[in-house]
């Protein structure tokens, strides 16, 4: 068969069917009310879903809870909130933001000055005398 013949006869597209004249098919008067069947059935079933979840993520934050108190922590929103609370304090009185905490031994001069030394003391003369320029 060729495709012209199974179109006419129901088995193509359903576009060329009714390009060719074929029967439309008759709206069921029970459409709406299905349709509504469904997507009550889809609202409650994303009710139940989210019941679940919110059931779940309770009894997480009571175990997170648990460790919490096990451990002396503190909840991230809790310690970030104190963080925030004393870079506050810090800046208080100045006009420019707050300087960011530096690790002790982290960008001293000093440091810096003796690493270059150390490196110098291993190169041959002429690279020395090139970089000293």
């Amino acid at each position: 068969m060729n495709f012209v013949m199974k179109a006419a006869m129901g088995g193509g597209p359903p576009d060329v069917g009714k390009m060719l004249g074929g029967e439309e098919k008759e709206e069921d008067p029970d459409a709406a009310k299905k349709e509504e069947e469904r997507q009550e059935a889809l609202r409650q079933q994303e009710e139940e879903r989210k019941a679940k979840y919110s059931k779940m993520e309770a009894e997480r934050e009571s175990m997170r809870q648990g460790i919490r108190d096990k451990y002396g922590l503190k909840k991230r929103e809790e310690a970030e909130a104190e963080a925030a609370a004393a870079a506050e304090e810090t800046a208080e009185g100045s006009l420019t933001r707050p300087k960011k905490l530096v690790p002790a031994g982290c960008g001293d001069e000093e440091e810096e000055e003796s690493i270059m030394d150390t490196v110098m003391k291993y190169l041959p003369g002429p690279l020395q005398d090139m970089l000293k320029k």
